[in-house]
């Protein structure tokens, strides 16, 4: 089974809105920040506006979709991509290249005692020591170790390698933000029935607490896929469009199944807009699981996929 990819043909954006409602009842808990608290601000024609999700958080959970824990690999319709995994002293599964938060540039990749991508890097963009860096050559080389750094970006952050200077922008970039948002303020209390009024710097005694939450009568998921910046990258056709599909399956798996953000904070999706083109139809999740094991086939000659383990030690 494909997906007809041909409406993004020359289009520079991919914009996608999708509208979401809370599960249960109407309050939500937003993401919060050190110091401020819930992100709210004045929208431009004065409506209280609140950043739900943020950039870097919504990136973390559109790749929790694509990663089986229990097997410790891709989920099934990705089986095959490029991913490094990371095992502890005892061969156990530690973390890998998909849920780190840095993706390939991750300590436990790169720090530890084990050089084996350290080393691959080095060698393969040594050329990039000096001169302007070579974005297509990372680009190829990042799509055979790390496919996932190609769509939300990464910094190799290491002076050793080009000095530093080997960064890629997120080409898959999403957020949710909510609009003429009101606070339900409400409260509770951790009670101690044994001892009320013990040393509650040591967990013992009553402790009341305040808690606010949000009410919204429009909450929406933004997403963003660059196409042009995936084009520059000068991979074959069959390259370029396995990474539009597996971009679309994230933000798909994403609305199917990541929505539970938080434990007072869990939507569900009320109806997909693609903003931008707009004859563009976006593949419901199903018709995107059937076609991505053909499209990571059609691609891995040219990919060079390849799943590297490395063993973390300080």
């Amino acid at each position: 089974m494909s997906v007809d990819l041909s409406a993004l043909s020359h289009a520079p954006r991919l914009l996608i809105q999708a509208r979401l409602k809370p599960l249960q009842g109407t309050r939500f808990q937003p993401t919060g920040f050190p110091e401020i608290g819930a992100a709210q601000y004045e929208g431009p024609h004065g409506e209280a506006m609140l950043l739900v999700e943020s950039a870097q958080s919504l990136a973390n959970r559109m790749e929790a979709v694509c990663w089986d824990k229990v097997a410790d690999d891709w989920v099934e319709p990705l089986r095959g991509l490029s991913v490094i995994k990371v095992m502890d002293e005892n061969g156990q599964p530690l973390t890998n290249s998909v849920l780190e938060a840095h993706r390939i540039n991750s300590p436990y990749v790169l720090e530890g005692r084990d050089k084996t991508v350290f080393d691959t890097l080095k060698s393969e963009l040594a050329d990039m020591e000096e001169g302007v860096v070579d974005l297509r050559k990372l680009a190829r080389v990042l799509l055979g170790l790390d496919v996932n750094a190609l769509l939300h970006g990464v910094f190799l952050a290491k002076k050793e390698l080009a000095g530093g200077r080997l960064r890629l922008p997120r080409a898959l970039s999403g957020f949710i933000e909510a609009r003429d948002t009101k606070v339900a303020a409400s409260g509770g209390v951790k009670n101690d029935s044994v001892n009320p009024k013990g040393d509650t710097a040591k967990g013992f005694g009553n402790v009341p607490f305040a808690r606010d939450e949000f009410v919204s009568p429009q909450i929406d998921a933004y997403f963003n896929l660059d196409l042009a910046q995936l084009r520059g990258y000068g991979f074959s056709s069959a390259v370029y469009e396995l990474l539009v599909a597996l971009a679309l399956f994230k933000i798909r798996g994403f609305l199917e199944e990541g929505l539970r953000l938080r434990t007072a904070c869990d939507f569900e999706c009320e109806a997909v807009t693609v903003q931008r083109p707009g004859d563009f139809r976006m593949p419901e999740w199903a018709e995107l699981k059937a076609a991505l094991p053909g499209l990571i086939a059609a691609a891995k000659a040219d990919a060079r996929f390849e799943v590297t383990t490395v063993t973390y030690r300080k």
